[in-house]
């Protein structure tokens, strides 16, 4: 049985379990599952446990410190195949993903990389060369996809993190089907350089946890913009809150729901409304049709087109490679003629605004995350047909910019999954998982299929701090180090640890007290690579924080590895006569470590 990330955290913190250990305990647990349809590749348990083992000279303080983590296999894992489920596709990548590489920074462990639907086309999970996971809730269900493994690992308790993708429901579709939590960001939140993209203009990477606050824990280690990604944003993740007051939530027309027959659903859905309405929430009716029309652009317009983009020379040269259905789907966009698709680019803009007005009325919309489930059986039977049942709900929100969060609201007798998804316009996940927290807690449901309670919440602020500022520390304001507890105090949080662009040189200072680095900017390519952290402030603890910034230190723009920008510590060029140029240790721990084993 595993533990929530949160769990896992303070264990390691505490020193009660290694990240050794748990990461032996993951693999321990994989194999008593026996389902080897979860993961297309698993990574040698010697090496993972090895990369645990090397957490202990890092600070414990890393926000994914010794954690599993599950990957979908359509995003690169440095030393792992990417397979997008089609071997005919698959590559070696030399790289991590800027996701993965992210995770790894703070603190992660990749276990292994999960099937999917094939070049995460469905939301069944049942269209895969490497087989069909098993649901985790009921072995007949269809695992929901494309995400199919992702969600299965960590509804079956075999990590407590993985990374999905969502195009039309892929992130929230399985998280409903396996009684998880599945966050699906606002677009550029989370970068898709080293995604094999589906239609790369709607793709968002997103995350299944057991708990709205562990999705969220890693929300704020991979929310960051990534220059080498064309559809990165600047998107801060505000902080949690409790429920607000006078809280408006959207619901549909009670005409326009559908079902689909299944009454235990409907039931479901009218049951989660009202315990909305018993934790405070006003309900407020709204018309969805707009939201209709929209989904229906996704396959039966010219988006369907980015799909056949994304395999074109694989498909056009072996057709036989892809699956079936994914091929008689993808193909349909081979023929799609740029006046399509101008015109629904037109109609999209349009609804787009409709939506605004919509959406101006309450804090989120309220909807079912599926209307329905369906057994493996019969999806074989009617595979397009069922599939697209599955996202009426779901295929219009990226095409409207919005955020999603799959939340559990109920479990049958019969055993069968119901959730309902929190919908808002982009840039508000906070605010929706500020909700979804206080609703997943009140169903009081055991965590995926593992039986196991959830935990208590912990104690968040009532108003949120949407105005926050990333800034980056190179030396006595590390974790850990001397002035630390500057930020601490400040309620900093420690977003991540990464380096510099090969653009700086780093300097010991002459006389400081206590000992400081002087990062100075030089001509691009001149310099090195210096680790860093980035921490995350409030604008007025940043403001506090930056106004005792003594000289010859201030606060500039520095580019990070991935060529994004950060506010940060940088040293004026007068205050480096007498200074040390100590840029070839790489950072300031690593200067003070050996200044310490000299004596």
């Amino acid at each position: 049985m595993t533990d929530t990330i949160a769990e896992i955290l303070a264990a390691h913190r505490a020193g009660t379990t290694t990240p050794a250990q748990t990461i032996a305990r993951c693999y321990q647990r994989i194999r008593a599952h026996g389902d080897p349809a979860i993961f297309i590749t698993l990574r040698d348990e010697a090496d993972a446990v090895a990369e645990a083992v090397a957490l202990a000279a890092k600070d414990p303080s890393l926000p994914l410190y010794g954690v599993p983590v599950a990957v979908k296999d359509n995003i690169d894992v440095a030393g792992l195949p990417t397979t997008a489920a089609c071997p005919a596709f698959a590559y070696q990548p030399t790289e991590d993903s800027t996701a993965v590489a992210r995770l790894r920074a703070a603190g992660a462990i990749v276990v292994g990389k999960t099937n999917l639907d094939q070049f995460a086309t469905g939301l069944v999970g049942v269209r895969s060369p490497y087989g069909i996971p098993r649901n985790a809730m009921r072995a007949d269900l269809v695992p929901g996809g494309s995400s199919s493994g992702s969600a299965v690992a960590v509804g079956a308790g075999l990590v407590p993190l993985s990374l999905g993708t969502d195009t039309a429901g892929s992130g929230r579709v399985p998280a409903m089907l396996n009684n998880i939590i599945g966050l699906k960001p606002s677009l550029g939140l989370i970068s898709s350089t080293g995604l094999v993209p589906a239609c790369r203009t709607l793709d968002c990477i997103s995350v299944f946890a057991l708990t709205v606050d562990d999705a969220v824990t890693a929300l704020r280690v991979l929310g960051h913009p990534d220059a080498s990604d064309a559809y990165s944003r600047e998107r801060p993740v505000g902080a949690l809150t409790a429920m607000p007051d006078g809280l408006k939530l959207g619901v549909p027309r009670q005409s326009q729901l559908q079902f689909f027959g299944d009454k235990q659903a409907e039931q479901a859905f009218d049951d989660a409304l009202k315990r909305c309405g018993k934790l405070g929430a006003a309900l407020i009716e709204v018309d969805i049709e707009p939201l209709y029309e929209t989904a229906r652009l996704l396959y039966e317009g010219p988006w369907v087109a980015e799909r056949y983009l994304a395999i074109r020379e694989l498909i056009d040269t072996q057709p036989e490679a892809v699956h079936p259905v994914t091929r008689q789907i993808t193909l349909g966009g081979k023929t799609v003629s740029a006046a399509d698709t101008f015109a629904a680019l037109y109609r999209l803009h349009a609804l787009r605004k409709i939506a605004d007005k919509t959406f101006a009325g309450f804090d989120a919309l309220v909807l079912p995350t599926a209307p329905t489930t369906y057994t493996v059986e019969q999806v074989l039977a009617d595979p397009i047909a069922l599939n697209s049942r599955l996202g009426t709900y779901t295929n219009f929100v990226n095409l409207l910019d919005l955020c999603g969060l799959a939340v559990p609201a109920s479990i049958g007798a019969d055993g069968l999954p119901f959730g309902i998804t929190l919908l808002a316009p982009g840039g508000r996940d906070a605010e929706l998982a500020s909700i979804g927290r206080i609703f997943h807690a009140d169903t009081a449901l055991p965590l995926g299929a593992i039986g196991k309670p959830q935990p208590p919440l912990a104690a968040v602020p009532a108003a949120a701090k949407t105005d926050e500022i990333d800034i980056a520390v190179v030396g006595a304001h590390l974790s850990g180090m001397a002035l630390n507890g500057e930020l601490t105090a400040l309620d900093g949080r420690l977003a991540y640890a990464t380096s510099t662009a090969p653009d700086y040189k780093l300097y010991a200072l002459s006389g400081t007290v206590p000992p400081k680095p002087g990062m100075l900017r030089v001509a691009p390519g001149a310099g090195a690579a210096i680790a860093l952290e980035v921490w995350t402030l409030s604008a007025s603890a940043f403001g506090r924080f930056v106004a005792g910034i003594p000289q010859p230190l201030s606060i500039g723009t520095i580019t990070l590895k991935d060529g994004a920008k950060v506010k940060g510590f940088l040293v004026e060029p007068a205050a480096l006569e007498g200074a040390r140029d100590i840029t070839h240790f790489g950072g300031w721990r690593a200067y003070m470590a050996d200044l310490a084993k000299a004596g």
